[in-house]
């Protein structure tokens, strides 16, 4: 037996199965990303709504939803949340696919809460005389916040929200324990149908490194054509 297997990583049923296993991980990125993003927004707005009761809101939902660990939510989502349904939509659920939903719902809502959080930073590093001034010019909280702040703020909150999806990118890892056939979970796949664990991993570990420069290269890439600049 060969000291590393190549043929294992480039042809046949294994290598099928590592490449499905990636797809589904840029799956569950992407779409938890779609979520995740305006969700953030929103919380962001809420924590610095004017009005308390909605910021009481906004900082309820950050503070609950990052200081329970990723995998609790993946859990309660999957095995939890299904119970409180219909049973009609309940069956529905476990007839589908509910390991990648319960993954999309779980990694999108811990991710928005760190999200938001680098945004409402991003909105408080631009000059309170700008806000006042679209006040001044009659603008509402929304439309000051749309048309004069967060055009500015969310160029500097581009780094902390790449560093985010990142983070994003790594945690889809953890929807292997529900079941969900992403990288990890193929790589486990293979290891076991096979005995070849270091080939199997090693596959996965180069993905994972793979995607993570590439979504730097662009944060880098981003950072040199818009610089940010404020007033």
């Amino acid at each position: 037996m060969p000291l590393f297997d190549y043929s294992l990583l480039l042809t046949g049923q294994y290598h099928d199965m590592l490449v499905a296993g990636l797809w589904l991980s840029l799956q569950l990125l992407a779409v938890s990303l779609v979520f995740a993003l305006p969700l953030a927004l929103v919380v962001a707005l809420l924590r610095l709504s004017p009005l308390a009761p909605l910021r009481w809101l906004g900082f309820a939902y950050v503070e609950s939803i990052r200081n329970i660990p990723l995998l609790a939510h993946m859990l309660f989502w999957y095995f939890g949340a299904p119970e409180l349904l219909p049973e009609g939509l309940k069956t529905w659920l476990y007839e589908g696919h509910i390991e990648a939903y319960s993954a999309i719902v779980a990694l999108s809502l811990y991710t928005a809460a760190f999200m938001a959080e680098d945004i409402r930073s991003g909105i408080r590093s631009i000059p309170a005389v700008q806000f006042e001034a679209g006040r001044a010019l009659g603008f509402s909280f929304l439309a000051t916040m749309r048309r004069v702040v967060l055009p500015q703020a969310l160029r500097v909150t581009v780094p902390p929200l790449i560093s985010q999806t990142l983070s994003l990118w790594k945690n889809t890892s953890i929807a292997t324990v529900i079941g969900v056939a992403e990288l990890m979970y193929q790589a486990g796949q293979v290891e076991s149908a096979t005995f070849r664990s270091f080939e199997s991993f090693a596959f996965a570990s180069a993905a994972y490194l793979t995607v993570s420069l590439a979504i730097t290269g662009l944060a880098t890439w981003y950072h040199h054509r818009f610089p940010v600049r404020t007033i």
